[in-house]
């Protein structure tokens, strides 16, 4: 059960990250083979991995039919051990790594952090539990087994005779017990970290550094797709491992003071951020070369050169993501046992916090990059736009809804829809027959801007009577714009909208957050492309099919749920409009 490997190793994927997951992080579990339909594309190319081994295949199917297997070192002994505790009676705990949200009455929806009681693990990607009075299926991969299994779990307080609580095994655990469970823990992180070590380098140089021998097979771009940085990781990680190793007491490990390697390295650990954001176009990028046979060929030749174990390279590929959000679940269950009095207390208490940051960090850019998107596909649907892209200085759509806007000289009323959105605020008017279609008007830069809250009654500026309105001043140009809503609450949302957007403004220039030319630009040509075929593509689906091919047929078959937060658009409604036209026909002249 507590094989480093195993644990380390554990499935997951990204989706477009909720604002309501606590660490920032979601996934779902990854199939072991690539089975994708795989298209004969003819000769294959000769291999650069060896001078005379022939084509991939050849060199596949010699590994294949040889004695070496480089197989997981355990296969399925975890799993069968976690069964084995389970009929004999013993209670195997895990840790939520992420939110599984779900409406399916047989599955169990839980959130980041919880505690799940373990009742069957016979399936390898969902299993069953339970949380109080509620049980179901959930997916494998979304948890990690707790280090100490033998201590009762403090949200599961022990009953005795009469109803009340048994607090003895609970808090009266001598010092010898709770060192050994810091033992237990601080073995944990160094040998995952070293197993950890051990994935990057046969990433960097059993893939990488073979497909750079390949230009005829791999761009340089194509390489980016597929790996981001993860050789930036890799040389990051290193100099941590060492650093931990210095910290680490190999005689009394309880004694080990590592709280600071990770306050050292908290904001190199943000380096994660670019990578988590690019994961799904690398899935995406693989799954597209595995429908050609001299990839799998290939890829499965690394592999088996480099010894490495029987995980294909989309798995390999997931270690990176999963790594950086056990960092919090690990630093937690490593303070839960160490004392208050203990030289490394205040440093661990210090590195959880400041790991949960990064993992909110990651999980906050990841969630700017997709709205990207969506504010691309948005802007592609507004007929007549004029001037620069949205994403030019936006990334973040605050807040939207109708007001009634206010102009000088006549103090003309027009109902427009506004779109509020970091730096500028964009104008609309909705089509008189389509109501779902809108034509852009103007817009207002936020940044020059004061909002003025304006009492109901007479405004002496528009020389009008006024309800539920508010004002944006222009300190550079004096200029006055006068906007009324429909509802005081309405009006107080809108307040409110602005005091978000100045904040966000402001955080994104303190956490340096920027969305690089390139991401814009590709943003923009998606939407174009989508636009031109007439509907909006699912841009997650395929990254889900990717990952989620597999299902046993009397498990759940929906996938676990993810939240999707739209941009606020207007409901498209068909309209009425000319069918109503046409039965006026037979009555036409």
């Amino acid at each position: 059960i507590t094989s480093p490997v195993a644990f380390d190793i554990l499935p997951l994927k990204l989706h477009p990250f909720s604002q309501s997951t606590p660490t920032g992080l979601d996934c779902v579990g990854w199939k072991r083979r690539i089975s994708a339909p795989v298209i004969t594309d003819g000769a294959l190319d000769k291999t650069a991995l060896t001078d005379d081994v022939g084509s991939e295949e050849d060199l596949y199917e010699d590994f294949r039919s040889s004695a070496h297997r480089y197989g997981h070192p355990g296969g399925g002994g975890e799993q069968l051990a976690i069964n084995e505790l389970i009929s004999d009676g013993s209670v195997v705990y895990a840790e939520a790594l992420w939110d599984h949200v779900t409406m399916d009455d047989q599955e169990l929806g839980f959130k980041a952090g919880d505690v799940i009681e373990v009742m069957d693990a016979t399936n390898k990607e969902w299993w069953w539990g339970r949380i109080l009075d509620s049980e179901g299926w959930f997916p494998a991969s979304f948890v990690r087994l707790r280090v100490n299994q033998d201590e009762p779990m403090e949200d599961y307080p022990l009953k005795v005779e009469g109803g009340k609580e048994d607090d003895s095994r609970r808090f009266g655990m001598g010092q010898t017990t709770k060192d050994q469970m810091r033992t237990n823990v601080i073995n944990e992180i160094i040998s995952t970290e070293r197993d950890y070590i051990k994935h990057l380098k046969d990433i960097c140089e059993g893939y990488i550094k073979q497909c750079r021998k390949r230009a005829d097979m791999f761009t340089e771009e194509q390489l980016k797709t597929i790996f981001g940085n993860i050789e930036d990781i890799y040389r990051c990680q290193k100099k941590f491992v060492k650093a931990l190793e210095k910290k680490f007491n190999k005689d009394h490990p309880h004694l080990s003071e590592v709280g600071s390697c990770f306050l050292e390295y908290q904001t190199e650990f943000q380096i994660y951020s670019e990578y988590c954001n690019n994961h799904p176009n690398a899935c995406l990028e693989l799954s597209r070369l595995t429908k050609v046979n001299k990839y799998v060929y290939f890829f499965e030749a690394c592999r088996l050169l480099q010894k490495m174990i029987d995980i294909s390279l989309d798995g390999f590929l997931l270690t990176p993501v999963q790594k950086i959000c056990k960092y919090p679940l690990q630093l937690a269950e490593l303070l839960k046992y160490t004392n208050p009095q203990h030289r490394d207390f205040k440093d661990v208490e210090a590195a959880l916090n400041a790991m949960k940051n990064v993992a909110r960090l990651i999980n906050e850019r990841k969630r700017r990059l997709e709205n990207i998107d969506k504010i691309a596909q948005w802007q592609s649907s507004i007929e007549d736009w004029e001037g620069e892209d949205v994403l030019v200085r936006s990334s973040e759509l605050i807040y939207s809804g109708e007001l009634a806007k206010i102009s000088h000289p006549q103090a003309k009323s027009q109902q427009r829809m506004f779109f509020l959105f970091d730096h500028q605020l964009v104008c609309c008017k909705k089509d008189l027959l389509r109501r779902d279609i809108l034509y852009y008007k103007s817009r207002i830069n936020m940044d020059d801007m004061e909002i003025l809250d304006v009492e109901d009654g007479k405004d002496k500026d528009f020389n009008i009577s006024v309800k539920n309105a508010f004002k944006l001043h222009c300190r550079d140009t004096e200029e006055v714009h006068l906007f009324c809503a429909k509802k005081p609450e309405q009006k107080q949302r809108w307040l409110k909208a602005f005091e978000n957007e100045r904040r966000q403004v402001q955080l994104d220039q303190e956490t340096g957050f920027s969305i690089t030319e390139v991401q814009k630009k590709q943003a923009m040509l998606n939407a174009s492309k989508q636009h031109h075929a007439g509907k909006p593509k699912a841009v997650t689906r395929p990254y889900y099919d990717f990952l989620m091919r597999q299902k046993h047929p009397t498990l759940p078959t929906t996938l676990p749920q993810q939240q999707v937060f739209m941009l606020a658009e207007p409901k498209r409604k068909p309209s009425n409009f000319w069918q109503n036209i046409s039965r006026l026909t037979p009555f036409r002249k």
